[in-house]
This record gives structure tokens, sequence and C-alpha cells, in this order.
């Protein structure tokens, strides 16, 4: 697009907010901006304009507002000086792509942050003020599209939420004669059904290769679902001397570290694989549990999540081990009642795989039509 650039210094005005971030009123009356992606509330205000909010540090982000609102001290406040010049929406989704420059630029130790200049001395292009509005209405359909994606996606989370609730919440039928069992006694009768990746020594990262057994990490479980992320492999000798921690189809995988408590399942076609240090691997006892059950207890049950947060904290290190994971316990129903759960959970999942499809292509639109009007 041959549209003449200007700075855009000389065409808006910014401040930043005077607050800080506990100044937060939970349920207050009007939006409070910090440097979050979230909006925070408040009682009062001390701004109502349209603008653009950008985060000052932290994790660089960029807002559009409309209305009454007060800010965090960090949060820069952005408006056009002549909305016949500059259109904000136009202006929001530019800084929305400009804002990846924005973070290369940033500057600082632990916390990255951003000084005035590095918005007012940005080159915007300028159409005119239609062009403007035509660019902003078509981004803003773009992104009507994939914000009503991740609405969907969210609505199919909760239904799930509900429905679990439903058949297995404290006012369910039956809940008073389910039994309380510990992990430890739902895993299949074998030694090393439950079991943690190699440690140390035992596997380097230097072994790594780039074929052969595959090595599971923290990235193939981190959204609570099996996901062929960064895959990583040994060869088939070091494979023999690591066997014994061979994961199977239908096994549970339980990130230990870092991220810990995350949760997904091996499937069916899962080729030959070891779990890392990252992971504990589970094979169940599927004459008394269903892995689909067990492992939606483990990541979104209160219950159960509670536990986890506890017993991690309670480590020497924040983490899991195996022996903490044996202690957990949960209310096991009848097979039926958890089979007839885990087809719901394959149901809702096969909705959500559609919705994460058309959320991809939505997100690519999206960003294929900011690239072509920003660069």
């Amino acid at each position: 697009m041959n549209w003449k650039k200007v700075k855009l210094g000389e065409i808006i005005n910014v401040k930043t907010g005077k607050l800080d971030a506990n100044a937060q009123i939970i349920g207050g009356k009007y939006p409070f901006f910090t440097c979050s992606q979230e909006s925070l509330q408040i009682d009062t205000y001390s701004y109502d304009c349209e603008c653009v909010l950008i985060a000052g540090n932290g994790d660089l982000n960029v807002k559009y507002f409309n209305g009454k609102f007060d800010a965090y001290q960090r949060t820069y406040i952005v408006e056009s000086r002549d909305k016949i010049i500059l259109d904000v929406r136009f202006l929001y989704h530019f800084m929305s792509k400009y804002v990846e420059k924005l973070r290369l630029d940033s500057i600082g130790g632990v916390i990255k942050y951003i000084k005035i200049g590095n918005i007012t001395d940005v080159l915007i292009p300028l159409p005119d003020l239609a062009t403007q509005q035509h660019i902003a209405q078509v981004l803003d359909q773009a992104d009507a599209l994939r914000q009503q994606n991740r609405q969907l996606l969210g609505y199919y989370d909760e239904l799930l939420q509900s429905t679990f609730i439903e058949l297995f919440g404290k006012n369910a039928k039956d809940y008073d004669s389910w039994t309380l069992e510990k992990i430890e006694n739902i895993v299949e009768n074998k030694k090393g059904s439950m079991r943690s990746g190699p440690f140390g020594s035992d596997l380097l990262h230097s072994e790594f290769v780039d074929s052969g057994v595959f090595v599971l990490g923290i990235d193939n479980v981190v959204h609570n679902r099996f996901e062929w992320a960064r895959m990583r492999y040994i060869t088939e000798e070091k494979y023999q001397k690591l066997k014994r921690y061979t994961v199977f189809p239908g096994d549970l995988l339980i990130s230990i570290m870092a991220t810990v408590g995350r949760v997904a399942i091996v499937p069916q076609d899962m080729p030959l694989a070891i779990n890392s240090k990252h992971l504990a691997a589970i094979t169940l006892d599927k004459s008394k549990v269903n892995p689909m059950f067990i492992a939606y207890n483990l990541h979104s049950n209160p219950e159960v999540t509670r536990q986890i947060a506890a017993r991690g904290r309670g480590a020497i290190m924040e983490g899991l081990n195996l022996g903490l994971i044996k202690e957990m316990k949960i209310k096991i129903p009848s097979l039926p009642l958890q089979q007839h759960f885990a087809k719901i959970v394959e149901e809702i999942e096969a909705q959500k795989s559609l919705v994460q499809q058309s959320l991809a292509e939505s997100e690519a639109l999206f960003e294929g039509l900011l690239a072509e009007y920003f660069g």
C-alpha cells in the first residue's frame, strides 16, 4: 500500500495512568486497565474517551476502549488528536500489529518495558479517513469471527464441566455410595504401572536424535490433551536401555515439573515412545476405571486439583512425584457411568476439533489482513 507515512507523535496525544495495580476494586463500576491482558475493575474513573491502551511493561499488549475507565501508571493512553485525520479503530489495529516490534524494542532486565518515544516515533501509514474506516471495519469483522470461535470453545468447555458436575458432583445420585480411592489402588497390578521418566545422566539432551523412538514431554500434554507438538527422539539402541519407561496407548501422562498437573491420554496410534523426566506415566486398571474419567478428574475436578496444588507446594521443590500422586484420592463411580461420561467427552471433543480448525482459519485470515494492510 503506497500510503504516506506520518510520525505517530504528530497526530496523537499520549498520557499514562496514575494508579498502582492494587487500586482495583473487585466488582467495581468501571474498567481498570493494567499491563495484564485482562482488564480489572474500579469504582472511580479518571478518563472518559475513545482510545488505544498500550501496556508499558511486562506482557506488552494493545486494547481498545471507548468510555469511562481508569489506568495503571505504566499503561499508555493514546488518543487521536483529530478523528478526521486518524480513526481510533484504525490506530488500534495498526498497533495490534506493531506491538510485535515494540516487544523487540523493549528494554530492561527481568521485566521489559518501553518508553513513550517507542510510541510517538512510530511511522504509521495514513490513507484517507474513508479508507481507514473501511480497513477498520474489515478487520473488526475478521476479528469478530475468531472471537466467536474462541467463545464457542469456551462454551464447550463449560458444557463439559457442567455435565461432569451433574454426573459426579456431590448432588449426583449415589454419590455417597461411591468409594474414595487412592490413585495407587486403581492402577494396573503390575510392576512399573506408575513411572516417571529417566533422570540425570540416564538421558542427556545431547542424546536426542532426528528420528527414532519418541520421547514425550510437557509440551505434549500442556493443554490437557495429547498434542503432536515438539517431538524428540532417541535411537533404538538407547531405547533398549530405557525401555522400562515405555508408555502405552491409554496411559495417563501427568506433568510433574514446571507446569504441574497437566494431563493427557496417550493416543491409540502412538508409536513406540517413552516419557521424559517431566512426566509421570500411569497405566490404569481399565476393569475399574476409564482413563478419560480419571484424566478429567485430575485436571478439572476442583476436589482433585486442590490436592495437586497442595501436594505440589508441599514438596521439597515445587512439583509432583510418584509418591505424592499415589496418595491422591478420587471418588470412583460405576464403570458404565464413567464410560458414559467418556463418550460425552469424545463427542464434545469432536465438535471442539471442528471449531479449533475454524479458529485456526479465522486467525490466519485476521493475521493475513493485518500483514496486508500494515506489513
